[in-house]
């Protein structure tokens, strides 16, 4: 994939520019005809006004390189703007979701950089939230995952230490905290526009990708390219009710799958999995709202929905 101008939004706080310079040297693709234009992040600008920046300037490729929240903001911009430039990803936070669903080179910066310059582009979805946030109207992107509720941040947050070692089996400890500190969460849900439905549960979490760290699948059947969003909703109640989400995740949606003896997401008393195009989610009491990952503040009514093919990502040749 020929690259003219090429445009990277480095999250500072990540990486330096003399770090991404020295891989950009040394990564196994040809710049003589490539221009190469920088753009910081700040803590109040954590990437859309440089990412529009870098399209102002005529960029065709646009690079993210830091953390969740810089990928998400180059994505949101990119798809808000509608203009025929690429993503590319420079994973350099905790998470990486995006990447690691899309197979983006994770310990290399270098590799990574070549993969953004050289790589074939995908064509993906992008997820939007609009939200009520604390007395405000907010309109955000995600590129994989959205949660409400206490446990959605047990599962985003679990010990990615830990997650690297031992994969799903890390799930085992923050489901035993789970138990004592999960909170009920009364919602009532509108799924494509059809009937109200209410829902008593611990989480909702809705997503674009399904992978998190450690290879852990929490959304199976999740396809980043095919127009629809993959919901889950836990309603564990005790301890009998957090083992059977811990089964469905581990067995019925894990190790089955593996094996070929399950090949679509599978519910059961405690996780429900459903797909759909657009959910309105309105609940009783504030919640936590966050954002592959990112808490963007308490909400009583969020609108979920699919922009289809809204990115190209830059992603490794077959």
């Amino acid at each position: 994939m020929s690259t003219d101008h090429v445009g990277i939004v480095v999250n500072p706080a990540k990486t330096s520019k003399a770090d991404l310079e020295e891989a950009l040297s040394s990564a196994d693709v040809d710049l003589a005809t490539v221009k190469v234009s920088w753009f910081e992040t700040t803590v109040d600008d954590p990437g859309e006004g440089m990412t529009s920046d870098a399209l102002d300037a005529g960029c065709d490729l646009v690079v993210a390189a830091g953390g969740d929240g810089t990928v998400r903001m180059v994505a949101q911009c990119l798809a808000d703007r509608g203009e025929k430039a690429d993503l590319g990803i420079v994973p350099l936070g905790t998470g990486n979701l995006l990447a690691r669903n899309l197979d983006i080179p994770l310990n290399s910066i270098a590799d990574a950089i070549a993969v953004a310059l050289s790589g074939a582009p995908r064509t993906i979805d992008l997820a939007w939230a609009d939200a009520t946030v604390e007395g405000g109207s907010q309109r955000q992107a995600f590129t994989v995952m959205a949660g409400v509720g206490i446990d959605a941040h047990m599962i985003v947050e679990t010990d990615d230490d830990l997650k690297d070692k031992v994969g799903w089996l890390a799930y085992v400890e923050s489901l035993g905290r789970a138990v004592s500190t999960s909170d009920i969460i009364e919602m009532d849900l509108t799924l494509d526009g059809e009937d109200v439905s209410r829902e008593q549960a611990h989480t909702l979490i809705v997503g674009n990708c399904g992978v998190l760290t450690g290879g852990v699948t929490l959304l199976p059947d999740a396809d980043p390219a095919d127009g629809e969003l993959d919901m889950l909703v836990l309603s564990a109640d005790g301890v009998g009710g957090w083992l059977d989400t811990l089964r469905s995740m581990v067995w019925d949606n894990g190790l089955k799958r593996l094996v070929g003896a399950n090949t679509s997401a599978e519910s059961s008393e405690s996780v429900e999995h459903r797909r759909t195009t657009a959910v309105t989610l309105d609940m009783a009491q504030p919640r936590m709202l966050e954002l592959d990952g990112d808490e963007v503040g308490e909400s009583t009514h969020v609108e979920f929905s699919i922009q289809p093919g809204a990115l190209r990502v830059r992603v490794a040749q077959d």
